[in-house]
């Protein structure tokens, strides 16, 4: 393909990726006026850095990696794992499971993992809950991480709080979630607690003090930086539609 063209496709690439993220306008001008440094310029300014702290690339990664080797990641690890049967190799080997929807498959590995001096491991219950959770076992989840907070009493995690707040509503307990999601909203990095919460607010009828976790959850990423706003989009999104 003729340089030219090449430099041409990578300007409207950047352009509309400048409009589409919310960066500053400059950014178009350079990009116009500086064919090919411009366009360098913006990505390893702007583009890469979200590259390298986006799940969603970090999965793509693995998805390529897995068509130019399909399998190496799960023969590796399950290699690994026949050799030593460590806490660390069955994690990896759980996720593996659980990267091609083997959830049932990576909570076994994880239970046959919680012996001896990882009985109580809280990474192991931790993984264990996340796949009982992802199989549809609300109940299991929360009593895993019941467990794992009995054994680890300093143990402290958004992310395993959340799940512990969504095991309680989906498995029908409504009033221990309200708690727990009041708790997260307060600390919790991203807009998901808040969301949840104002999800279950709304259908218990509480829709004034939902809209207010919403407008919330908007006003906060319009003040946030763009990774924030990359990472966290599809929920910010939802937020927005919920008070058109």
């Amino acid at each position: 393909m003729p340089l030219f063209i090449v430099s041409v496709l990578l300007q409207v690439i950047f352009v509309i990726h400048v409009v589409r993220t919310g960066r500053d306008t400059k950014w178009i001008w350079i990009v116009l006026m500086l064919p090919f440094a411009g366009s360098l310029a913006y990505f390893f300014l702007e583009v890469l850095p979200d590259l390298r702290n986006s799940r969603s690339t970090r999965r793509m990664a693995r998805k390529m990696e897995s068509v130019i080797q399909p399998g190496k990641r799960m023969d590796d690890a399950l290699q690994d794992f026949e050799t030593a049967s460590t806490a660390d190799n069955a994690i990896r080997l759980a996720e593996e499971l659980s990267e091609q929807g083997l959830d049932s498959e990576a909570a076994e590995i994880y239970r046959q993992s919680l012996r001896g001096p990882h009985e109580n491991d809280h990474q192991l219950l931790q993984g264990l809950a996340n796949a009982e959770f992802r199989m549809g076992d609300y109940a299991g989840a929360r009593a895993t991480l019941d467990r794992l907070i009995e054994h680890n009493p300093d143990f402290k995690n958004a992310d395993a709080h959340l799940l512990y707040a969504r095991a309680c509503e989906l498995s029908g307990d409504e009033d221990a979630a309200l708690h727990e999601y009041e708790t997260l909203d307060g600390y919790f990095p991203g807009p998901e607690a808040t969301y949840y919460l104002a999800k279950l607010l709304k259908s218990r009828g509480q829709a004034a003090a939902a809209r207010a976790l919403f407008d919330k959850i908007v006003a906060t990423a319009k003040i946030s930086g763009r990774h924030y706003q990359s990472v966290h989009r599809e929920m910010i999104t939802e937020a927005e539609r919920e008070i058109l």
